[in-house]
């Protein structure tokens, strides 16, 4: 794998989806020296990055005809599925020896077989989403979760660095996907405690605000308590992590606990709620505006 001896200003990086955690994610791979290329549904989101260098391609297959890396950072798994095993795709167009990484929120399953048709085309594919949303992308400072072999781990770490600080080698392929199941599992009961106990502290006539600074550093502290807390308690209800996106992800979540004959009711009453508030034309909005299902109630 000649990739572990390129330097940065050597190795050229293709980026899929420049949303609202990947603008964060391509542009700190582009800081550190790489010679970034990049390819998104919508131009517009790439203008920054190409204005600082980036070089802009017009299908998924040309960019990965010009890069040694690969990272892709999309909505959902009919999106990775088109863009790593269409006929114009990653897999089809990409040189030998290249790195495919999915940093999507994706299926175990779709995982599994991107690795085995990049294998078959001499290619390493590696399943790596990531939870931190929009502030540890912005900071850098991620959670990875690799699913993959160790060899293609170790030569795409240093990539790896650039946008997150907490990076772990899962397991085989699809392991990566399976832990953020875990990871949205947690999150998804988790969010429905933090927006219950301030809709409470509000109802029963708190500041909340007050009631946060005693709770966020006891037992029943969490990330989503300390960092979307304040954000609900200010009615600030722009993405960091879309609702729509989280739906998707619990989705999948719950489709694989039931293939393993596993029962989730905690994260079945979440993903309902969430349905719910969705329904109510609130999808584009960040997952902490459930906080508003609990005062309407």
């Amino acid at each position: 794998m000649t990739n572990t001896t390129k330097a940065p200003g050597e190795t050229k990086v293709g980026f899929i989806g420049t949303g609202v955690m990947g603008k964060s994610m391509a542009g700190h791979i582009q800081q550190a020296g790489y010679p970034l290329h990049v390819y998104t549904r919508t131009a517009a989101k790439a203008e920054a990055l190409v204005k600082e260098g980036a070089v802009w391609h017009d299908t998924p297959g040309k960019l990965a005809a010009a890069c040694d890396v690969i990272i892709t950072m999309v909505g959902y798994p009919k999106d990775v599925e088109e863009i790593y095993l269409g006929e114009d795709g990653l897999v089809a167009n990409a040189k030998p020896g290249s790195y495919l990484i999915d940093m999507t929120t994706s299926s175990p399953l779709l995982a599994a077989r991107i690795f085995e048709a990049a294998e078959a085309k001499g290619l390493h594919a590696l399943d790596a989403p990531v939870s931190g949303g929009d502030i540890g992308a912005q900071n850098a400072k991620l959670s990875i979760m690799v699913g993959g072999s160790s060899e293609a781990f170790e030569a795409v770490r240093p990539l790896f660095e650039q946008m997150g600080t907490n990076i772990v080698l899962q397991g085989k392929a699809g392991a990566g996907q399976h832990t953020k199941m875990c990871n949205q599992i947690a999150i998804a009961s988790g969010m429905m405690g933090v927006c219950e106990a301030l809709a409470y502290a509000k109802t029963s006539g708190l500041d909340a605000e007050t009631v946060l600074k005693s709770i966020a550093t006891g037992a029943a502290g969490s990330w989503s308590l300390s960092n979307l807390g304040p954000r609900m308690i200010a009615g600030d209800y722009e993405p960091g992590f879309y609702v729509k996106h989280f739906i998707k992800d619990m989705g999948i979540a719950l489709e694989s606990a039931k293939a393993m004959g596993m029962k989730t009711p905690g994260l079945a009453l979440a993903e309902s709620l969430y349905q719910e508030i969705a329904n109510n034309g609130l999808e584009e909005k960040g997952t902490q505006v459930l906080y508003t299902y609990y005062l309407q109630a």
